[in-house]
């Protein structure tokens, strides 16, 4: 009885979660959570619009980006899906019709939830790294922040740590204003 051992997690595996669930496979681990709430997906929706806006649609902004929201990426035998994730035209020229990545992104992006907050910040930022993946942002809904990181000299330094309702330019986006109060349900004016 003691010699039992848990099977690796399968694609297989991924597939047959109910729909409301998000799974991933990590260390070869299956890991499965509900949908996030209101608060993160405010702060999912405004990062995608002004990134995307900026960087991925080029409008007033510098261009030169693919922005994808909840990719599935298949890098080595993990299987993450980020909330964002965004690739250089120059090393993707082109989106492939695909239901998942293999070409490690350039920058990602996790918002933080208290189910996915250690997961975030320490399993899948080592495989971030481990892949080559040069920028992490983590934003955090409930304390209101966004941490930038960039993968250097072999470790993830800090590049910056903002809150509130900052306007800020954050690496590798930082020809762009962000206006961290609209990342927050209560940081909007009403109309």
């Amino acid at each position: 009885m003691g010699n039992e051992t848990k099977r690796p997690a399968t694609y297989e595996d991924l597939l047959a979660l109910p729909e409301h669930m998000v799974g991933q496979i990590i260390d070869g681990e299956l890991i499965a959570m509900p949908r996030p709430a209101s608060r993160h997906g405010v702060a999912y929706t405004s990062l995608l619009t002004a990134v995307n806006g900026a960087f991925g649609e080029g409008e007033g902004g510098a261009g030169g980006w693919w922005i994808i929201g909840e990719p599935e990426l298949h890098l080595g035998k993990d299987v993450l899906v980020p909330d964002l994730a965004g690739w250089r035209i120059e090393r993707m020229p082109e989106v492939p019709d695909v239901p998942y990545f293999t070409l490690a992104p350039d920058w990602v992006c996790e918002v933080l939830s208290p189910s996915t907050e250690t997961l975030d910040r320490k399993r899948k930022r080592e495989i971030y790294a481990r892949e080559g993946v040069g920028h992490v942002w983590l934003v955090d809904p409930a304390e209101r922040v966004l941490e930038v990181y960039q993968w250097r000299d072999g470790r993830w330094t800090e590049r910056g740590r903002y809150s509130g309702k900052a306007r800020v330019r954050a690496e590798p986006f930082d020809a762009l204003e962000l206006r961290l109060g609209a990342l927050w349900p209560s940081g909007r004016k009403s109309t």
